[in-house]
């Protein structure tokens, strides 16, 4: 943002954070689209979810609007999903102006991955994140159970008298997530292959549980030089890797290159996808060459 958008939207805060006539609601807001899904399998219809990153949005590098800040301020609680772009450079503000909003991480208790200048499921690079740890948490059927374990204490914690429902829900929920993992586990049991190729490597926790090795295509949330290009389609040779994934919100150029020179399948994926277990399932199957 420039410096004048900066001073109209830091106005609009100081503006709604300060007024009187703005009164909280039943609403939870959280980062992105899957903690959105985890949230409403909770809560039925006693809590709106809504969304801070849109779909379509990088959770990197987005800027929340001021209607958005109007409404995060009526909200309950703000779920955050853990050492995001977003929230390393946002999180700090958005307590500073809401103090009646309560937060809560639902990362706690997470056997984080943590980012590194090297490829690899264990040894990955990324953009800079908070303490280097990689924030993807959700593209793991393991740690998801973790996730929706912290949003259910949370409601707990907001709403007492509804504990048991959201007890209940939990249970619902637990047993959709560990279905998803064995449909996973039998796709990739299937799978010859133990690695891929991705644009931005978001799926390090699904590589890691799964056994998989994931090889980046970005260089440090930079698009990569002739030589790393090179290395990547020499890497994946030898691996005899077969699929390049691509998310959507990025430029396919480069992964179309490593596609044509590899003989990979070049695939679109939306690891942010708010249907959450359709779209970890339709990984794997590709994985498996499905």
């Amino acid at each position: 943002m420039n410096k004048f958008n900066t001073f109209v939207f830091l106005f609009t805060l100081l503006f709604f954070s300060c007024s009187k006539t703005t009164q909280q609601e039943d609403i939870i807001t959280v980062t992105i689209e899957p903690q959105r899904y985890f949230a409403e399998q909770l809560v039925d219809s006693l809590f709106k979810i809504v969304t801070m990153v849109p779909p379509g949005s990088s959770p990197e590098d987005y800027d929340p609007t001021p209607q958005q800040m109007i409404q995060l301020a009526k909200s309950k609680a703000y779920f955050c999903i853990g050492h995001i772009g977003f929230e390393n450079v946002w999180l700090d503000k958005l307590k500073q102006n809401n103090p009646d909003v309560l937060f809560f991480d639902n990362s706690e208790g997470i056997d984080f991955a943590f980012s590194e200048h090297c490829h690899g499921s264990h040894e990955h690079h990324d953009h800079v994140f908070d303490s280097g740890i990689d924030p993807h948490t959700w593209t793991s059927p393991k740690e998801v159970s973790i996730i929706v374990q912290n949003m259910c204490n949370a409601l707990i914690e907001i709403d007492s008298k509804n504990a048991e429902i959201y007890k209940r829900n939990l249970e619902k929920l637990l047993d959709e997530i560990k279905e998803t993992n064995q449909i996973v586990e039998n796709y990739l049991n299937q799978s010859s292959q133990k690695s891929f190729l991705i644009y931005h490597p978001a799926l390090a926790y699904f590589a890691r549980d799964y056994g998989f090795d994931q090889y980046s295509i970005e260089m440090e949330g930079k698009e990569p030089t002739p030589a790393q290009l090179k290395n990547i389609i020499d890497i994946a040779k030898r691996e005899k890797t077969k699929v390049v994934f691509i998310q959507q919100e990025f430029d396919k150029k480069n992964a179309e290159i490593i596609a044509n020179e590899t003989g990979c399948q070049l695939v679109v994926i939306n690891p942010l996808s708010y249907n959450w277990s359709e779209e970890i399932i339709r990984i794997a199957r590709v994985l498996a060459n499905e």
